[in-house]
């Protein structure tokens, strides 16, 4: 992979961290596209948002207030 290029995961944290807010599947799987993320359909879209939001929650940069709900935001 060419050195320029972001991982999933590193877009979607740079977004984060620039827009705040909160973020769920939706958002995140706009975000992802907006970085020129292709899925090949809306259920590999969301498996790939959900996928890098808990990664991210992993890391320490987002946290999920409310265990009920798929809602992040940062920590």
């Amino acid at each position: 992979m060419p050195e320029n290029l972001l991982t999933h995961k590193q877009a979607l944290a740079a977004v984060i961290q620039a827009l705040g807010g909160t973020w769920d599947t939706e958002r995140a799987i706009l975000a992802l596209r907006v970085a020129g993320y292709q899925p090949a359909n809306d259920e590999a879209a969301g498996k790939e948002a959900r996928n890098n939001l808990r990664k991210l929650a992993k890391d320490g940069l987002i946290v999920r207030p409310d265990p009920d709900q798929a809602v992040y935001r940062l920590a």
